[in-house]
């Protein structure tokens, strides 16, 4: 496995809260990181039907722009009663014509629960697939999840994305019930970024 040795990390995303928490995630390290709107890197079109295709996309897109070792993150919310949707297509359920709105991503997921009248709990998973591309072409990928289930109504108002509707196994809260600190070290992107520092860190 490819071992991290520079002291700058490209990560591509335009996403605030992915990006945020990155930084946090990677401080202990020492590394420089940098998104890729300060890079003025456009986004690029995510054509796979899976996390990794996704993740590869931007990593390589990014890795391949600035001559920069490239993390980049494809995640979504897995719901078992609806065959794993919305799954890679999580960001899409929220495209509106005016941007995302995840209030109604997350109202139609729950309506969509309903809809087949499914049991509770509504059990699901949120799953991050970290890819890291390097300027040369190869990458390494790292997988992780957070198993849980969903709730209704909304609770909580930190976090992003679905995380008012998410609540992890263990917990009587939501993601977005918890702070930043408390969700890092339980979340999708926690257990995948563990693997990462393992694989290239440690």
């Amino acid at each position: 496995m490819a071992r991290f040795t520079g002291n700058r990390l490209l990560v591509a995303t335009h996403n605030a809260g992915k990006l945020e928490e990155m930084v946090e995630l990677l401080a202990p390290f020492g590394i420089e990181v940098v998104g890729a709107k300060a890079m003025n890197l456009p986004e690029p079109e995510e054509t796979g039907t899976t996390f990794v295709e996704n993740a590869r996309i931007k990593a390589h897109a990014a890795a391949k722009a600035t001559g920069l070792p490239a993390l980049s993150d494809d995640s979504g919310i897995e719901v078992d009663c609806l065959d794993g949707a919305p799954g890679v297509y999580t960001a899409d359920w929220a495209e509106t014509p005016s941007g995302r709105d995840f209030v109604m991503a997350m109202e139609k997921t729950w309506a969509a629960c309903d809809a087949v009248s499914a049991p509770l709990p509504r059990t699901g998973r949120f799953r991050s697939t970290l890819v890291l591309a390097f300027p040369d072409g190869s990458d390494e990928v790292f997988e992780g999840r957070a198993e849980g289930q969903l709730v209704w109504p909304m609770r909580g108002t930190q976090g992003h994305g679905y995380d008012p509707m998410f609540q992890p196994d263990g917990e009587s809260r939501t993601f977005a019930e918890m702070s930043h600190e408390e969700k890092n070290r339980i979340s999708h992107r926690a257990d995948a970024f563990r693997k990462f520092v393992k694989g290239c860190f440690e």
